[in-house]
């Protein structure tokens, strides 16, 4: 069986929610493998709005396990919440359909408040995160003194990564002007979470490789996107994991054979939320009507986002770089109404041609996107379920994103709802 990784193909909230959701349905499996609680994604089922940050979207179908690999970073005191306020929803989650990798890094609240006092402290030049510890976990990760599902079981280990923690959290404390961390209150607040966390503890590695060699179905779940990948987005504005497809061999420990398609999912425009550069940016009327119509909010904050035209160099740069198969193309209703449309199909940096957007601050705050100009569509395309349901000109626009951007679009989506979603090729294909 054909097994699945899901990305973003732009800078995060494309829709990966919906299709993740789709696409769990011929899961057996759904792996989430990088990422946070910063990171939210969200599903409509039969009218029903279900809002996930941690849990892998499979969670909402039954008969599926869900999976938090060890490439997340996990807030024990987030998931909770998260599954109490599905519990209340009527889905049922449990040892039976969640297991978290052992080896998954924990976010403490001393995370959560580093990250928002060291924003604080950069002012104006801040990345805009979204203060909820995510950089600061994957800094302790990385420097070796992380705290670890596996760590709450045992009493001792827990204390002594506690002292080793704190030694480097409460110098950089002091030197930020910030209250210091007490070592207690952690310990008194990770013994209270312990018991309701380890029984969802397991070898998440051993388990997809047996599902795998069963011939399950497994389908691996992204966060944000590729252009906020901590080595090839749009660096220092980006997240603090690996974004790309590959990361799902790493983020879940099945090495090179993880998954034979790679869906980079990709809104028919470009939003971003937060600081950086984004060359096809419209903070005119352009960018507020696709800003009204996309419903374009942070499912996590709430926070405005930056709303442009599509901008086929950055997508096609996504592709190389992610390894993309094709694309799931969402959000098309929104442009419905526009009597022209706008794709960004080249850069202009000094004067001079590129075709990418260069790794350095300075090269991209140069960047002039150059524009193709397209025929709108006055037709709705709002629930089309069929080629046929699309108007001429919104197919005409399908294709020369597919040429631009050289890659095929699989899926395409035109609302919320999971059933209003063309399949054009399948991922899970032999």
């Amino acid at each position: 069986m054909a097994n699945v990784v899901v990305v973003g193909a732009q800078w995060g909230d494309e829709g990966k929610g919906k299709i993740v959701d789709w696409l769990s349905e011929r899961a057996d499996v759904v792996v989430r493998f990088q990422g946070g609680h910063n990171a939210g994604h969200t599903l409509v089922i039969d009218g029903e709005t279900y809002k996930l940050s941690l849990l892998p979207s499979g969670i909402v179908r039954g008969g599926k396990l869900s999976i938090i690999g060890n490439g997340v970073v996990l807030d024990p005191w987030a998931l909770l919440k998260e599954i109490e306020t599905l519990k209340g929803q009527g889905v049922e989650v449990s040892p039976d359909n969640l297991l978290i990798a052992e080896n998954t890094s924990l976010i403490l609240p001393l995370h959560g408040n580093l990250d928002r006092a060291r924003e604080e402290a950069l002012g104006g030049a801040k990345i805009g995160t979204t203060g909820r510890g995510i950089g600061p976990a994957y800094e302790d990760k990385v420097g070796r003194r992380a705290i670890r599902v596996g760590d709450l079981s045992d009493q001792d280990v827990l204390e002594t990564r506690v002292d080793q923690l704190l030694l480097h959290h409460n110098a950089l404390l002091r030197g930020l002007g910030s209250p210091e961390a007490d070592r207690n209150q952690i310990l008194g607040e990770l013994a209270a979470v312990a018991p309701k966390i380890t029984p969802f503890a397991g070898a998440a590695w051993r388990c997809l490789d047996e599902a795998r060699k069963s011939g399950k179905r497994i389908l691996f779940e992204g966060a944000q996107g590729i252009m906020l990948d901590v080595d090839h987005g749009t660096y220092p504005f980006v997240t603090s994991s690996n974004t790309v497809a590959a990361q799902a061999a790493v983020g879940s420990g099945q090495g090179l054979r993880t998954a034979d398609y790679a869906l980079g999912i990709t809104k028919a425009y470009t939003t971003r939320v937060g600081s950086g550069p984004f060359p096809t940016e419209q903070d005119n009327d352009v960018g507020s009507r696709l800003g009204e119509r996309g419903r374009e909010f942070g499912t996590v904050t709430g926070r405005k986002r930056r709303c442009g035209w599509f901008d086929a160099v950055l997508v096609r740069q996504a592709i190389k770089i992610g390894g993309i198969s094709g694309i799931a193309l969402t959000k098309l209703d929104v442009l419905d109404g526009f009597p022209e449309l706008k794709v960004c199909c080249e850069y202009r940096i000094d004067g001079e041609s590129t075709d990418h957007l260069p790794a350095s601050m300075t090269g991209q705050s140069r960047v002039d996107p150059v524009y193709e100009t397209l025929e709108g569509w006055s037709e709705s395309t709002q629930g089309a379920r069929s080629w046929a349901d699309l108007p001429a000109t919104a197919i005409k626009y399908i294709r020369r994103i597919e040429e631009l951007i050289d890659a095929p679009v699989a899926l395409l989506s035109t609302s919320p709802e999971r059933e209003d979603t063309i399949l054009v090729q399948d991922p899970f294909a032999d």
